[in-house]
């Protein structure tokens, strides 16, 4: 199953079968991804793939400067012939959610959006307001340095479990993108393959592989080295620590493994990681920075070996 679901977004994604998987892998551990690259390389188009593959209620939201809170979490309308207030809902009520461009919106929208990614839930005039499950959001954003933009909160970067890069494609994947472009492929001609209740089946068995306590005194002692780092002001979170958990045993499972590996964890730390440190001088290239002292960290702390 989770094959079919990796062939059918490879119709139209084209060379980014890694982040493909990785996307993927946030969708069965429960979490949100946040894609971050310069316009036009297909972002958009990952999130359209895999809410086509899944059959559940997707919506895309075009985040924009004058975007409001209420037009994402629902707002509540006099109803006059009832003289009662009655709850709308909002973009956010839907199973996938597309956050498009984020950080062109502003701090208090963005906010709005914190309790509905840890919670499952949206809270409107003292009211709460369940989201349908499963509840995943896939936010693009463009680099911070572009006109336009406004820094998300580390507040929220910790509630998305991976952050990603598309980058840009090779020359003979572009060659295919062009093809496929004048052929008319695109994630509208994509049929679902699996349903809600297949994809909740798939999430619990993905959380059932198996992790050593080795492996797990591994990941502490990795998250304990980023709070000591010299270069390091903030640290990962043990939110961080159980989401890098939860992922490692996702993307165990989609390689068809019923186990967790020190390799696992080691190539998923910097996507998982890296996005939830402040350093002490923030450097120009932003996120690559962070990942490079995630790696440094991974070379120094011995890993486990034998059970």
């Amino acid at each position: 199953m989770v094959t079919s679901i990796l062939e059918n977004m490879g119709r139209v994604i084209v060379g980014k079968e890694m982040v493909s998987r990785l996307i993927l892998t946030t969708m069965l551990a429960g979490g949100h991804v946040l894609l971050e690259d310069v316009p036009g390389v297909g972002k958009t188009t990952f999130a359209n793939a895999l809410a086509r593959t899944v059959d559940c209620r997707f919506t895309r939201i075009q985040f924009t400067p004058d975007t409001m809170p209420s037009d994402i979490t629902g707002s509540s309308i006099y109803h006059f012939e009832k003289h009662t207030f009655e709850y709308v809902e909002g973009a956010l009520m839907s199973n996938i959610v597309l956050a498009d461009e984020i950080n062109r919106t502003s701090p208090k929208t963005q906010a709005s959006l914190l309790e509905a990614m840890e919670e499952g839930r949206v809270t409107v005039d003292g009211k709460t307001h369940e989201l349908p499950q499963p509840f995943m959001v896939i936010a693009t954003q463009n680099p911070i340095m572009q006109r336009g933009t406004y820094y998300l909160p580390e507040s929220q970067l910790d509630r998305f479990m991976m952050k990603l890069s598309v980058g840009y494609p090779e020359q003979s994947d572009e060659v295919q993108i062009v093809k496929n472009m004048m052929e008319g492929i695109a994630p509208a001609q994509l049929e679902a393959q699996i349903n809600i209740e297949e994809l909740m089946q798939l999430r619990k068995q993905s959380q059932n592989v198996m992790i050593s306590d080795k492996l797990i005194q591994y990941a502490v002692e990795c998250v304990d080295q980023t709070r000591k780092h010299d270069q390091i002001e903030l640290g990962a979170s043990p939110r961080a620590l159980l989401a890098w958990i939860r992922a490692a045993k996702a993307y165990a499972f989609v390689d068809n493994r019923e186990y967790v590996t020190p390799d696992d964890l080691k190539f998923l730390a910097p996507y998982v990681l890296a996005h939830r440190l402040i350093t002490v001088q923030r450097l120009s290239k932003g996120q690559t920075g962070e990942q490079e002292l995630v790696r440094e960290i991974l070379r120094k702390v011995k890993v486990p070996v034998g059970k």
